[in-house]
């Protein structure tokens, strides 16, 4: 039979520990071990839920009656856009629910195949190459974030989806803005419209002089409009810019802050694969999502009622001592089926397997080139992305030994 929840709400933690750069918020352990599924208060005055348990949390991402819709969601933290939202724009599947989410879905699941990433390998491995090649020539002190991690992921969206590569920086800036979580609402729609502008030209390029490349595929499509092109063409080149370079970046920093881990992964190329799933958990750099129930849901012995905002601590889940053993830990060797790092259900990341080769490759690549590799600062001084949506590390100064 469910039961009443406890009578005090929770707010929303948010606070790291100092010196903890890649733990969760502290609160949500002490949350996650006294209810993993606790009563959360809301800066506008809602009452809905917090999921911080992994049983929870994949439960919830995988049900149907949880929308994603962002009109009916309340926002947990007090610096926030103003709530209601209105609804997703033309072609943002993160905001829509079936079925106009798996009709976009399906036009797009073929793309991203495992089969089909994987033959991408070669060229993601060229880029790397020359990335690295580049990192020896301007020796030691350099950004990892700006000379490694963000240019890798970022050529290999763009010559998936057919993307200038030349006009990088042109659009850098607003998808920077818009995962930035406390930019002004103003800010966040110039940002918007300044990429919705570029990929609407290029829909059009690619309507009248198809190339091969993925966003020149979907413009033939007599079953997609012109909005819905230029929404998913947006959609696409945001996540694909921004996610993978953070993974990067900070799993950079985390081998760099347990060189024993970085040594497994110099001198045993088979973990790669493991490898990139633990550092997926343990990092979970898309610690948050938030849902709102559709009709009455019991789990865990409470009824979420429908119209309530549940706020799913995906970063937390990760670190469910329930799930895994010594969650805290960082091991390279570790079993991690079931981390949600890529998120669960059918709003799972449908660039998961385009982010995992990318990882696979860049990562080992390079702290087999510089096995030397260290930060050039103090760990403390590194700065963090904080007040971003997908968190990690805002630059890495690193250096090495040169021969």
């Amino acid at each position: 039979m469910p039961h009443e929840p406890s009578a005090q709400p929770v707010a929303m933690p948010t606070e790291r520990r100092a010196g903890c750069p890649f733990d969760p918020a502290h609160e949500l352990a002490t949350i996650q071990e006294r209810q993993p599924l606790a009563r959360l208060s809301f800066p506008d005055g809602h009452t809905g839920w917090l999921a911080t348990g992994h049983s929870a949390v994949r439960a919830l991402l995988a049900d149907p009656r949880i929308s994603v819709r962002y009109e009916l969601l309340h926002y947990p933290y007090p610096d926030g856009p103003e709530f209601p939202l209105p609804p997703a724009p033309v072609g943002d599947m993160l905001g829509l629910d079936a079925p106009q989410h798996t009709r976009f879905r399906r036009k797009l699941m073929g793309k991203f195949t495992v089969r089909r990433m994987r033959q991408l390998s070669e060229r993601v491995a060229e880029i790397t190459e020359e990335h690295l090649d580049a990192l020896e020539r301007s020796g030691p002190g350099t950004d990892l974030v700006e000379a490694y991690a963000r240019p890798i992921p970022a050529l290999m969206i763009c010559e998936l989806l057919g993307v200038p590569y030349a006009d990088r920086d042109a659009f850098q800036g607003n998808v920077t803005t818009m995962f930035t979580s406390d930019a002004p609402m103003e800010a966040r729609t110039a940002a918007m419209q300044g990429i919705d502008e570029f990929i609407r030209g290029l829909v059009r390029e690619k309507r009248s002089a198809p190339a091969d490349d993925l966003l020149s595929d979907l413009t033939q499509d007599p079953d997609l409009s012109e909005d819905e092109l230029t929404g998913l063409g947006g959609l696409l080149l945001a996540a694909g810019l921004d996610t993978t370079a953070n993974m990067i970046a900070h799993g950079a920093f985390a081998l760099l802050s347990h060189p024993k881990q970085a040594e497994l992964l110099r001198t045993e190329p088979d973990l790669a694969d493991r490898a990139v799933e633990e550092l997926m958990r343990y990092l979970t750099v898309a610690g948050t999502t938030i849902r709102s129930a559709l009709a009455d849901i019991e789990i865990d012995g409470q009824v979420i009622r429908a119209g309530e905002t549940v706020v799913l601590s995906l970063d937390a889940a990760n670190r469910d001592p329930a799930k895994f053993a010594d969650p805290d830990s960082l091991d390279l060797r570790r079993e991690t089926a079931g981390q949600l790092g890529f998120g669960h259900g059918a709003h799972q990341c449908l660039g998961q397997q385009l982010a995992r080769v990318e990882l696979k490759i860049a990562m080992p690549a390079l702290f087999t080139r510089f096995p030397t590799l260290r930060l050039a600062v103090a760990p403390e001084a590194v700065r963090l992305r904080t007040n971003m949506n997908i968190y990690g590390v805002v630059n890495l100064p690193v250096a090495w030994d040169e021969e």
